[in-house]
């Protein structure tokens, strides 16, 4: 007799599965516009309470649940709102004391009748938790004692046997996306206050800060206003930005560019060199402040079609100067 395995046929195209997650997606997608838009609201407005005082936020599940439950808490602290996932099995044994009294408690388990969860209610009720519950059964244990309940019910599970969380994890993931990022529209969090908490790896590149990248200190290229026409050659090719700021008492005069030049020999020809840099630079040049994001920077560039900014302060002092070439990282990384 053969010992060697058969792998059924197959009956259903991977396509399928994905088809079936995404059926369950906009399931969830009704229910939230629907029967789901008050209790969602209810769960956003503690969380955003929460979030402004800056309390802590716990969300805890056991298994694939538990998976979800710290891919939600992470997607809540990048977006500024204080969470931390705790494993409910480790809860029952000392760990519930990361919850200070009267928090928010966010617990998954699509049965809502996880063991390990369950024991945590009462515990949940002395310290007067707010206890949201994301689960597929409105009428199970955890959904009966929570405050706040959220439907991740499906139709059916991808897996063929109906068994495997597949699709139900998948919603119960957008559910904590969608409370994540109503809390975070609902804070106002911009742009700027993201590029505080991603300093490193591709979104910290993309969400740099001027000053990060600008040239200062001996690396500014700059002059007065009656330098000669040769030392303000002399200090652009020293430099290698293809523009010199032009200074008063370090405040921005003007600016002197690589085209500056090229329209002063085509002007002037052997008499170019007789000039000083106040008599040819552009003393509207534009500029930006250095708190401005990197990525600000570029779209304006490109929108002038201009190869560097002058980075200045209030008052008009100058920070220093950012060039295209320490921008072209943003979109190459």
């Amino acid at each position: 007799m053969s010992s060697k395995s058969t792998i059924p046929p197959a009956s259903t195209r991977p396509s399928e599965f994905v088809r079936i997650e995404a059926a369950a997606l906009n399931e969830l997608a009704l229910r939230l516009d629907t029967t789901m838009l008050a209790p969602f609201a209810q769960a956003t407005e503690h969380l955003l309470q929460a979030a402004t005082a800056q309390n802590r936020i716990i969300i805890t599940g056991i298994g694939k649940s538990g998976i979800i439950a710290r891919k939600i808490a992470a997607t809540l602290r990048s977006t500024g709102t204080p969470a931390h996932f705790l494993h409910a099995a480790e809860a029952i044994h000392g760990d519930l004391g990361m919850l200070a009294p009267k928090g928010i408690v966010i617990a998954l388990s699509y049965s809502g009748e996880t063991e390990e969860l369950l024991r945590l209610i009462p515990a949940l009720k002395r310290l007067e938790a707010t206890l949201i519950a994301i689960s597929g059964c409105s009428t199970s244990t955890l959904a009966q004692s929570s405050d706040i309940f959220l439907d991740a019910s499906v139709s059916t599970e991808a897996c063929t046997l109906n068994l495997a969380p597949t699709a139900s994890t998948t919603v119960m993931l957008a559910l904590g996306d969608a409370l994540a990022l109503e809390v975070s529209r609902l804070r106002g969090w911009k742009a700027e206050d993201f590029a505080d908490l991603h300093p490193g790896g591709r979104i910290g590149r993309r969400l740099a800060r001027v000053r990060e990248l600008m040239h200062t200190g001996d690396a500014l290229p700059q002059v007065a206003p009656a330098t000669p026409m040769p030392q303000v050659i002399y200090e652009m090719s020293r430099k290698k930005l293809g523009m010199t700021t032009v200074l008063k008492d370090g405040h921005l005069a003007g600016m002197i560019s690589d085209g500056d030049l090229r329209r002063l020999l085509e002007r002037d020809g052997s008499h170019a060199l007789e000039h000083t840099a106040a008599e040819i630079m552009n003393s509207h040049p534009h500029t930006i402040e250095g708190s401005a994001l990197a990525s600000s920077a570029l779209a304006l560039m490109e929108d002038k079609k201009i190869t560097s900014l002058i980075v200045v302060a209030l008052g008009g002092h100058v920070e220093g100067v950012v060039h295209l070439h320490d921008l072209w990282t943003l979109q190459l990384s």
